[in-house]
Formats: structure tokens, sequence, C-alpha cells
């Protein structure tokens, strides 16, 4: 990862950092539940992501393939758009900082807001919330990424 910037000074040197095999442990907490019971969970997974070049319009895209379940692949147009699974999705922003901001609208009205940094090349961490229509909270996650690395041989 040496020839990756760091931090990601533009969105393009961001979707390239994401390229990986990274350990996952998400935590999940329900904040439309009542009762104590069931309202926090977690849970550990691998996540591979491939970063892929398109077509000139766009910046690029991110096939993700989560612990469990069907790939997705997000894609980045240079305008703002995000686009998932061929589907218009939502929006993108990069921050100054090196994070990318991720706004998925749902069907159901639902918000769903990620925000994804690194604080090292290989430690990637993001937060998620997600709002009804009306801007009531429904649910928070926590992610920290790990890289895989191979060890060097000797």
């Amino acid at each position: 990862m040496s020839e990756q910037p760091f931090p990601p000074a533009d969105p393009a040197a961001f979707l390239a950092l994401c390229d990986g095999q990274w350990m996952s442990l998400r935590s999940c907490f329900e904040l439309s539940m009542e009762g104590d019971d069931e309202w926090h969970s977690s849970e550990r997974g691998e996540l591979t992501v491939r970063c892929e070049a398109t077509q000139p319009s766009g910046l690029g895209q991110l096939v993700v393939q989560p612990p469990s379940g069907d790939p997705s692949t997000l894609s980045f147009a240079e305008d703002g758009g995000l686009s998932r699974n061929g589907e218009p999705a939502g929006t993108w922003r990069f921050w100054p900082d090196g994070s990318m901001e991720l706004n998925l609208a749902k069907p159901d009205g639902v918000l769903v807001q990620e925000r994804i940094w690194f604080t090292r090349v290989n430690l990637r961490l993001r937060s998620t919330t997600a709002v009804d229509g009306e801007g009531v909270p429904l649910q928070g996650s926590f992610c920290t990424d790990i890289r895989r690395v191979s060890k060097p041989s000797a």
C-alpha cells in the first residue's frame, strides 16, 4: 500500500485506498426498539472491496463483498451521484479531512448516511446512521476494518 497517498487527497485516491481484503467488526444499535433486550448486536466478518475504473463520466466504482450476502457495486459519478448495482441510490461527498460521506435513500423513505475515514493506510473506520422520513433516528452502527496484509517472504 506504500504507493497510495495517505491521507487520501482526492476521491480517486480514497477509492483506490479502499481496495483490499478487510477484517471487519461492526456494532449495531437499534434506536427505535423499546426495552433493554436485543438493542445491540456485533458481528465479525470478512469484507472484500475491489476498486475498478468506470467510463469517462465516472470517478470509479467499488465492488463490495460483505461477510454474508451478494456483492454490490457502488458507482461514483464525478458530479457526486452514487449508484448501487446500476440504479441511482444517492450521493457522495469527499471531505477536506480525507473522509468520504455516502447518503443512500431507501425506497421506504429511510436515509442512510455513512462516513468512512482512514486513520492509517490499513485501518478504516465507518459510522452509519439511519433516519426515517421525518429525521427520527432508527439505527446507528460503527465499524472497524483492518486490512489483511501478507507477511513479507523471508
